[in-house]
């Protein structure tokens, strides 16, 4: 199994809005194109987005399922790949201080994927996983904006009596 985690450096509730808009998957999920809701309330169970891969002039197109969702702390979808068959992928969130630790499961379930799948595979898969969560980590972080003590401070105001003017007295 290809399990894999990344320290991503705003809340765990800024990455479940990230998750929660299937629309958005395009932007992290390595090798899709376009991801768009086909069916249900996405992530409520059973809900569903269609996705593209792009290889060269060809075009894939499938969906992903939600088959477990626990809002704002874990999210597992089975990803449907034509004749490779299937995947479960569990993203799982933490609290980590103020942070949040995403952890990726991912193994196949049915079809070629199942048959085929060796270390070789893994290793790829683990390769693709870190490449996801450095992408995650971007999409999360920049739509969170700057982190508390890197936010531009404002001027410390000054006190004491003011003249007419607004100047020092």
């Amino acid at each position: 199994m290809a399990v894999r985690h990344r320290l991503i450096k705003c809340s765990p509730e800024d990455v479940w809005a990230v998750l929660a808009d299937g629309t958005r998957y395009a932007e992290w999920v390595v090798g899709t194109a376009v991801s768009r809701p086909v069916r249900g309330q996405w992530p409520q169970v059973d809900s569903a987005i269609g996705f593209e891969v792009r290889l060269g002039p060809a075009r894939l197109a499938n969906q992903t399922v939600v088959r477990r969702c626990d809002e704002g702390a874990a999210l597992e979808l089975e990803a449907h790949a034509g004749f490779l068959g299937t995947a479960r992928i569990a993203v799982e969130l933490r609290p980590w201080g103020e942070h949040c630790l995403v952890i990726v499961d991912e193994h196949p379930l049915q079809g070629a994927g199942g048959v085929l799948h060796n270390v070789g595979v893994e290793a790829l898969i683990q390769l693709r996983h870190r490449a996801m969560l450095a992408r995650l980590a971007k999409v999360c972080e920049n739509s969170a904006g700057p982190e508390p003590h890197l936010r531009r401070r404002t001027a410390p105001q000054t006190s004491g009596p003011r003249g007419p003017g607004g100047g020092r007295a």
